[in-house]
């Protein structure tokens, strides 16, 4: 009996560190977002595309999504974290969580890329303003549209349901080395994208810099993954945007 209650003891200790790491770094990702994000807001000139600058957007994407994404990824990393410290006390090898977590940060970087890749595109073209807002009326109508569709299409549904079920997946992927552990962070981190991407894509209508989207956004990302219906609140905000992107560009033309 003493043994179980160290344990379990050891256990809780075990997932208050990863809570409090994981709340650390969600407030300090905020911090960032909320301070600019290194970037000089005020101006409303176009931005010089240095490689400097490039890579300034890229950790401003990063962090951005760390903020958004890491509260819904939260209940799998904390999940791995109780699932790791059983397999060590079985005696396999211990794997620490932060391998695991590294998995889904090389999943958001790789999204950051293309979202950085994406904006500097749109800048060149216009329809970005330097205030990172859309300024077209039938590009925001598109992506809201296809933001909709994909909102209904399998696809979305198998990466939601992988990230809605954290305990079937780690029972499918689990691997017991620290390179299993990056796998698993990296395909768990890519469905975690897989499921979002879209939506991420609002940012550009609505805006990059945007803290209502940006908080808006996060906090439907967070319901869509862990309340029940979950799944019925992706249909039902498909629908909604397919309705509002609709509505958009029958008043353009």
């Amino acid at each position: 009996m003493h043994v179980d209650v160290t344990l379990e003891a050891v256990v809780r200790r075990d997932r208050l560190v990863v809570v409090t790491a994981l709340i650390a770094v969600v407030a300090l990702s905020w911090a960032y977002l909320l301070a600019g994000a290194g970037m000089g807001m005020a101006t409303m000139t176009p931005a010089v595309w240095t490689p400097g600058y490039a890579v300034l957007m890229f950790f401003m994407w990063w962090v951005m999504m760390v903020a958004m994404m890491l509260p819904s990824a939260a209940p799998m990393i904390i999940l791995f974290a109780t699932v790791n410290r059983k397999q060590r006390e079985t005696g396999h090898p211990h794997v620490e969580t932060s391998v695991f977590a590294i998995g889904y940060l090389a999943a958001w970087a790789g999204f950051s890329l293309v979202a950085v890749t994406l904006q500097w595109g749109f800048e060149r073209t216009g329809i970005l303003s330097p205030m990172l807002v859309g300024t077209n009326v039938i590009f925001g109508g598109v992506l809201l549209l296809a933001a909709g569709l994909y909102q209904l299409t399998p696809i979305k549904y198998a990466c939601l349901r992988h990230c809605r079920s954290p305990l079937a997946f780690l029972i499918n992927h689990w691997r017991r080395d620290a390179r299993g552990a990056l796998r698993m962070g990296l395909v768990h981190g890519a469905f975690c994208v897989g499921c979002c991407w879209f939506l991420m894509g609002l940012l550009f209508f609505g805006g990059v810099m945007n803290l209502y989207w940006i908080a808006g956004l996060a906090l439907f990302v967070l319901f869509e993954k862990t309340v029940p219906a979950g799944h019925w609140l992706s249909y039902a905000t498909g629908v909604a945007l397919l309705v509002w992107g609709a509505r958009m560009l029958a008043l353009a033309f």
